[in-house]
């Protein structure tokens, strides 16, 4: 870095505030009590401003570029525009002048005028307000970069004005303000103090952060700077108009955070310890926005800087300055930081406060500086008056080795770069980096005081990640540094210094003139070569390990730059006249020399090419052929194959250049081998396919000899033709015609080569290529004496063309023509064409099945299965038609099919059964299960029908499926080996049902507002189902239900003592919060009645006549004869039928017939005896002998076998059976292994009706009235009009 003086002058006061118009084309200087207003371009000053009475101490413009500000000892603050004019004075925050205010900021556009010159008058409504006067000489002013809110600090308070508010407001502070600094979001501001205390405030004044720095008051806060963020700088400059302003100000505030905890920091400064360089990936990427965007730099007179982050938090240590600093300033990318003050001149560091060197010496101290805007331009502003102007000029250090290259960043930065990669790594070495060597693995850095030497942590060529190996720590004075694989070279204007990795130094060179060029040419480790350029045009060659340099030749004009070809036989020279030439080393000969040159580098792969740059132009040259130019902008570096290697400016690029050129000039010159090398470098595939310049006959030559061309870009047709011809000549084959053809036919040039092939006598391979090409009328040409074969295999060839080329339907009929009956299916299905499938599958014989199966399934696909079903019946197929049936689900077809064909039942049933299910038709699905011989599937449906049933309180529902598994279990059942387990099931399913049944009705009565059964139904239900129930209620049953409704409906009927037992009973229950007021009633109220049940509702045993108790301990049996009752399925009152059992070895079939034998019975004399009176008429039964003898033998078999405390059952003779009516007798006929059940009707004249499926009892009339409701029977859901039982 170096600085240039632009101009400098000379002012009569001390320069004590300067400030950049935001364009950068004027400079505001505060000298004395005026303002000097200079063009920064040539230093002419253009302006004097005078309005302060004493001497002014600050100035600062707004972002905008509209208005700047100055501040001055008379306590005064006068606000210019960028016209030069001042619009507005305020002192003491009264105004002194008349002035038309037309004021523009954040797009509020307002006129104000003053008429009064009273002091006590404030401007524009802040009239008399207490508390809004400075009292002491203003010291810095600073506006918001954002709001353009200005602050205007004084020795013991500030002020926050802002136009759009026409208000002040002032806040007191601890100490003298010296300094002031908006963050680049306008949100907070900082205060430097004379105490040594930063204070950090909102934007409305409040303070939220305060630093305390070690010094105190010994340490004065001098100069403090916030460091620009990035994201503002070109907020100002993409505005499109002030009415969005404030729109944009919103947005950019909301991305930071608007509050800030309130914290005190106490800071401890000390010189910062000596580091090691840091490596770091450098790949893309955003900073830390803290960071970039809220970084304080601080200078104090304790000499020293630091950095400080927005909540009050230091970064790093502080960093010594030796000098009392003045003032600080960040470039306007926050890169660097200007430092001056009390040793008289102006210093660069980096953002981190690393001392990068000196801008310009001054003869006083140093009191502001500041770096014009986007620019690297610096102005300094000193206690004598001078204002010295100087433009910063930063020199590219950088070193290359092929593909490596590495360049300073930031001054204090290495960035190595993988040329062909693209990967980058930056390693940090935090002081100022002078100079950069690379070779191979080896990386050296040069820092002021020392040298680090790195190495790579791998030997991989990509590998990008370097350590440090050795350090030298000394400090060294070179123009140029090489590094080699164990040494460093110096060099030191005409001396080369060669110094191990320890720094010793083992051998010096001595120059005869000034060394222009050196590079490391290569070579085994310590014994490296160096090519050495000299002013005088002295070229040499110098190895390491050797105390001699050799001279290679001398020229007459001064060496720019050098490089020597890959096999060290030829050499490169620029020359200060802009000349390249190149020479022989061997012989010194001049070989050709360009124009325009300004940089060489030969190609590292072939030894005939070199590229120089110049002029704005790349050329390239091979051998002695003429230059190849293009555009291109810089110096060539490198050259490596087709990539060149190119520095612009500060970067460089890897610029990919096609050997196009060059190889068409050896191409021209029948040098085909050359030409293939330089191909191989990288030309563009059409480069690769240009035809040969080979004749024909020596064709075959030519594709035999050079395949490398083929290779390279791959065409595997000319390789296999190559490979194929050579195999051929090795196998014998001698016609030159025969392969001459094969190479036309490659080429295209079909015709030929079919002549080729008639003449060779291979007429069979013209057909087949015409055929290939589908160029089918040439190659009816070559057919043979109409063998049927090759016509067949012609038309389908043309077939499959026709299909290639979209004309499916030609394809269809050719296919067809040819007999390849199943490709002309596969078009017609993939298209949908059924009219032409069927035209096939009928045209077709049953006997070739392949295309008819085929061809049913693209119908079957098509949603054609009438067709499809009509061509497996063709094929006599009936498994697939039962199959497509199923798939289609025409179940009628198919059940009509599976009834001609029983072997196909299973393959109906079951998917059937499977699809009621899906379809939520579970009835019928275990019925499907149940013909399909799924007796498993069929129980699992009902198991999990009858489950979900419960679950769902759907208790008629259950007592159904419970009913139907018994029936299942009793099916199932026929299999001796399964029978008592069966049985077993059979009579607990049957009692289940029985249960839910019943239960339903209850459940119905306590959970619906209305109930459809009479009280004297729901009470014997309740009876019935307390005796029936077994000790584990089943699931879904309530025994709080079944009293409660047993409760209430005995209170009903009268039976009070039965009501009492069930109210007792409850009480031992969990009772349910709705029923409990219900119950608690009942049971209080049932007290108040008597102590007995009603007569009437006594059931009575028709076996014996017993009155048996309403709550039998015994369930549902007499007490008396222990006869079971039957009960109605319906009222569940207790029917007048007896169970009675045949004799042994009376068969069910004989007692059917001994019964409707019907014996009719002799008339029997009137036993009654009438007798009347006046007053009343006496009907008397007389008791005969006779009448007596005459009795029913049922009835005597009623009461005179019974005794004791079992039950006997009533076991009846042929000769009873006789005399039974076929009309009194109900049967239930159960399917084995069951026996049927005999019961006889003691009331002939009530009728009973049987259900002839469940076998279920109802009176007659209920059945009839519930098969009218429900269309069927309530218990088994049998429709009425089916035969069946």
């Amino acid at each position: 870095m170096r600085a240039v003086l632009t101009w400098r002058d000379k002012a009569e006061h001390c320069i004590n505030d300067i400030a950049f118009k935001p364009d950068g084309t004027q400079l505001i200087l505060a000298a004395g009590s005026r303002l000097l207003v200079y063009d920064t371009s040539d230093g002419t000053l253009l302006q004097p401003l005078k309005g302060h009475k004493d001497t002014v101490y600050c100035v600062a413009y707004a972002k905008d570029g509209k208005r700047f500000a100055s501040g001055s000892a008379d306590k005064s603050v006068i606000i210019w525009t960028s016209k030069l004019e001042g619009i507005l004075k305020y002192t003491s925050w009264s105004v002194m002048f008349s002035l038309h205010l037309h004021l523009i900021f954040l797009g509020l556009r307002k006129t104000v005028r003053v008429t009064t010159t009273n002091k006590d008058c404030l401007w524009p409504s802040v009239q008399n307000q207490p508390g809004q006067k400075h009292n002491d000489a203003i010291q810095c002013v600073s506006y918001n970069p954002i709001t353009h809110q200005l602050a205007s600090c004084s020795s013991s308070d500030f002020g926050l004005w802002s136009p759009e508010q026409k208000s002040v407001s002032k806040h007191k502070s601890s100490s003298k303000i010296i300094c002031c600094s908006w963050t680049n979001d306008g949100q907070y501001l900082a205060l430097g103090m004379f105490n040594g205390i930063i204070s950090i405030r909102n934007k409305n004044g409040e303070e939220k952060v305060k630093i305390e720095r070690p010094g105190g008051s010994l340490s004065p806060i001098w100069s403090i700077c916030w460091n620009p963020s990035s994201r503002w700088e070109s907020f100002w400059m993409n505005r499109e108009n002030e009415d969005a302003e404030d729109v944009i100000v919103n947005r950019y505030i909301q991305e930071i955070p608007s509050t800030l905890k309130s914290a005190v920091y106490s800071s401890q400064g000390s010189e910062a310890e000596e580091e090691e360089p840091e490596e770091e990936d450098d790949s893309p990427g955003d900073d830390n926005l803290e960071e970039r965007n809220d970084i304080l730099a601080v200078a104090d007179w304790g000499q020293k800087v630091s950095f400080y982050q927005l909540s009050g938090k230091q970064i790093g240590k502080d960093r010594a300055l030796n000098f009392d600093p003045c003032c600080i300033s960040y470039f306007t990318k926050g890169e660097y930081i200007l430092l001056g003050g009390s040793d008289k001149q102006v210093s660069l560091f980096t953002k981190d406060g690393v001392r990068l060197g000196t801008v310009g010496e001054q003869n006083s101290w140093v009191w502001t500086c500041q770096v014009k805007p986007d620019s690297n331009y610096v102005v300094v502003g000193c206690q004598d008056g001078t204002i010295s102007f100087y433009q910063l000029i930063f020199s590219t250090v950088h070193g290359l080795y092929k593909d490596r290259y590495a360049y300073r960043d930031s001054m204090t930065d290495v960035i190595v770069q993988h040329l062909i990669t693209e990967q980058k790594v930056r390693i940090k070495c935090k002081e100022l980096v002078k100079k950069i060597a690379i070779y191979r693995n080896r990386l050296a850095i040069q820092l002021p005081e020392k040298i680090f030497i790195y190495e790579l942590y791998s030997e991989d060529s990509s590998d990008m990640h370097y350590r440090v190996k050795e350090k030298i720590v000394k400090k060294f004075e070179c123009n140029l540094l090489v590094v080699c694989a164990n040494h460093i070279i110096l060099c030191q204007e005409k001396r080369l210094q060669c110094l191990s990795f320890s720094g010793v130094k083992e051998r010096e060179w001595q120059m005869e003139s000034l060394i222009r060029y050196i590079k490391v040419i290569g070579g085994p480790p310590g014994r490296e070569g160096l090519l050495v350029g000299l002013k005088n045009g002295q070229i040499l060659k110098i190895f390491v390990d050797n105390l001699f340099a050799i001279i290679l030749l001398k020229q007459a004009t001064a060496v720019r730059c050098l490089d020597m070809s890959a096999s060290r036989k030829k050499l490169a020279v620029v020359d200060e006249n802009d000349t390249c030439l190149v020479y022989d080393i061997d012989t010194k000969e001049l070989l050709f020399q360009e124009p325009n040159a300004n940089s060489v580098a030969w190609n590292t792969q072939c030894e005939d090419m070199l590229c120089f740059s110049g002029g704005g132009y790349l050329n390239i040259k091979a051998s002695t052929f003429p230059v190849h130019r293009q555009k291109l902008q810089g110096f060539v570096v490198g050259y490596n194959g087709s990539k060149i290697f190119c520095l612009h400016v500060f970067s460089i690029s890897a610029v990919e250049v096609p050997q196009s050129a060059p190889m068409y000039q050896y191409l021209d010159r029948k040098l085909f081998k050359e030409a293939y090398q330089i191909a191989c470098l990288g030309v563009t595939d059409t480069d690769w396919e240009r035809p040969s310049p080979a004749p024909p006959r020596n064709l075959i030559l030519f594709f035999i000899s050079s395949p490398q061309a083929f290779i390279r870009v791959q065409d595997l047709r000319y390789l296999e033709l190559i490979s194929s011809i050579e195999e051929r000549k090795k196998r014998g084959e001698t016609n030159n015609d025969l392969f001459l053809a094969d190479v036309f036919s490659y080429q295209g040039k079909f015709h030929e080569a079919a002549k080729l092939y008639k003449r060779s006598g291979h007429e069979n391979l013209a057909l087949d290529m015409y055929t290939d090409l589908c160029m089918f009328e040439y190659a009816k040409d070559f057919l043979g004496s109409g063998d049927p074969k090759e016509t067949k295999m012609l038309i389908t060839k043309q077939a499959d063309w026709a299909r290639n080329i979209k004309e499916p339907k030609a394809a269809v009929e050719m296919y067809v023509s040819a007999g390849e009956h199943v490709k002309a299916i596969e078009i017609c299905g993939d298209h949908g064409w059924v009219d032409m499938l069927i035209d096939i599958a009928r045209k077709l014989d049953k006997a070739e099945r392949e295309p008819l199966l085929l061809c049913a399934t693209y119908l079957k696909k098509l949603d054609s299965p009438g067709y499809a079903a009509e061509t497996y019946l063709k094929m006599g197929d009936l498994k697939s038609l039962v199959q497509l049936h199923v798939e289609t689900q025409r179940w009628d077809e198919a059940f009509a099919l599976g009834e001609k064909n029983p072997e196909f039942k299973d393959d109906i049933y079951m998917p059937y059964a499977q699809w009621l299910a899906e379809n939520d038709r579970f009835e019928e699905a275990q019925k499907a299960f149940h013909k399909a011989g799924r007796q498993r599937e069929a129980v699992q449906v009902l198991e999990q029908l009858t489950n979900n049933a419960v679950a769902e309180s759907r208790f008629n529902d259950a007592a159904y499926y419970y009913w139907m598994l018994s029936m299942q279990c009793l099916d199932i059942a026929q299999d001796p080996a399964q029978k008592d387990m069966m049985l077993g099931k059979f009579h607990h399913f049957q009692h289940l049902a029985e249960l839910y049944h019943g239960y339903h009705a209850i459940h119905r009565h306590t959970e619906d507002p209305f109930s459809v059964h009479r009280p004297e139904t729901l009470f014997n239900i309740s009876r019935f189902l307390l005796h029936s129930l077994p000790k584990d209620t089943p699931l879904g049953i309530s025994k709080v239900k079944i009293l409660f409704t047993l409760a209430k409906q005995s209170k009903a009927l009268g039976a009070y003592k039965l009501a009492r037992h069930a109210y007792d009973k409850l009480r031992g229950l969990y009772i349910p919060a709705r029923f409990q007021k219900s119950i608690e009633l009942g049971t209080l109220t049932i007290r108040a009645k008597p102590f007995h049940d009603s007569e009437e509702l006594v059931p009575l045993c028709y076996r014996c006549s017993t009155n048996n108790p309403l709550l039998n301990n015994l369930g549902n049996v007499c007490i008396n004869c222990r006869q079971p009752f039957i009960f109605s399925a319906s009222s569940y009152d207790v029917l007048h039928l007896v169970e009675f059992y045949l004799e042994e070895g009376i068969t069910d079939e004989e007692a059917i017939s001994l019964i409707d034998l019907e014996v009719p019975r002799p008339k029997q004399d009137n036993r009654q005896q009438e007798i009347a009176n006046s007053s009343s008429q006496i009907l008397r039964l007389v008791e005969t002998k006779d009448s007596m003898g005459d009795e029913d033998p049922f009835t005597a078999k009623l009461s005179f076998e019974q005794g004791g405390s079992e039950f006997v059952p009533v076991v009846v003779s042929r000769l009873v059976l006789r005399s039974m009516s076929r009309r009194d007798v109900l049967i239930k006929r159960w399917p084995p292994p069951l026996r049927w059940q005999y019961f006889r009707s003691l009331l002939p004249d009530v009728s009973i009706t049987m259900c002839p499926s469940c076998f279920q009892m109802f009176h007659s009339e209920d059945y009839e009235l519930l098969v009218l409701q429900h269309g069927c029977c309530p218990y088994c859901r049998r429709c009425k009009d089916d035969p069946g039982p």
